[in-house]
């Protein structure tokens, strides 16, 4: 006799269980922040719900941290730190993906080994250019050090691979420079790779620490995240205020990407690895 076939729901209910399972763990961390900057303020951290939760927590850590001025300055600095590291990729990976010059690969391996240089590697001298250049304790120090970056060249350099020659050929041909095939052709078309290098920039800047406490000491200058640093040293024993100030701090980012993950997805799928 021969078998029945095998039911083709089971593969996926048991795919989607594994899936729900991983996705619990991913987001219990969240979730015990959230519950636990829910709770009276000097109890400790908890996911068993109480009849006292109140975002009174909210309003203090948002006061006591003086989060709107970091606020202000985490979104400058991100903003343009992303839109410079666009720029630059932008025109740094259209070179490499499609002019013929000396070097042009050399170059690009250059680009490749910079990926694997730690930033903490680069401080001495980044500091000692910044201190030259009169930029220690202004918006410069946070911007400059990090206006271009490897792995944006290098996402850009891909996804304009992926793009066909043609269409330049015909934009060449109905009388477009170089400038206007890259502005007007290849940049909409390198719309997810652009919002993916977004995501990942603003993201990378606004979690940022490193540079705003070496480069910076007026409280002026203060990121969120160096609030959030500070925020923790005066509240080490107040869990709910913590958590409430590091749920404060995270909003923004978590908002960003629910909001470009498609594109983000769809950028990393598709810059392959094409020569």
């Amino acid at each position: 006799m021969s078998k029945p076939p095998a039911n083709p729901k089971y593969p996926l209910i048991l795919s989607l269980g594994v899936l729900l399972l991983g996705a619990l763990v991913v987001l219990l961390p969240l979730i015990v922040v959230f519950l636990t900057s829910l709770a009276p303020s000097g109890t400790t951290v908890t996911l068993l719900p109480t009849n006292s939760w109140s975002l009174a927590n909210y309003r203090e850590a948002w006061q006591r941290g003086k989060f709107l001025l970091a606020f202000a300055n985490s979104t400058l600095v991100a903003l343009a730190v992303t839109g410079l590291q666009i720029m630059t990729s932008a025109l740094a990976g259209y070179a490499l993906a499609r002019l013929n010059f000396r070097g042009r690969q050399a170059l690009l391996l250059i680009v490749l080994a910079t990926l694997v240089i730690p930033f903490q590697l680069l401080v001495i001298p980044i500091f000692l250019v910044l201190k030259w250049g009169h930029l220690i304790n202004t918006y410069g120090a946070l911007i400059f050090p990090t206006a271009a970056n490897g792995f944006g060249i290098f996402l850009l350099r891909q996804y304009f691979l992926t793009i066909p020659v043609e269409l330049e050929e015909a934009a060449a041909i109905d009388g477009a420079n170089r400038w206007q095939i890259l502005w007007q052709i290849m940049l909409p078309l390198a719309r997810p790779a652009l919002v993916t290098l977004f995501l990942f920039t603003f993201i990378g800047e606004w979690n940022d620490l490193f540079k705003p406490l070496v480069f910076t000491t007026r409280p002026e200058l203060r990121t969120v995240q160096l609030a959030l640093a500070e925020f923790q040293e005066q509240f080490t024993n107040n869990w709910p205020l913590l958590m409430a100030a590091v749920t404060i701090a995270t909003v923004p980012v978590l908002l960003l990407f629910v909001l470009g993950q498609r594109q983000l997805i769809r950028g990393i799928a598709t810059t392959g690895l094409k020569n």
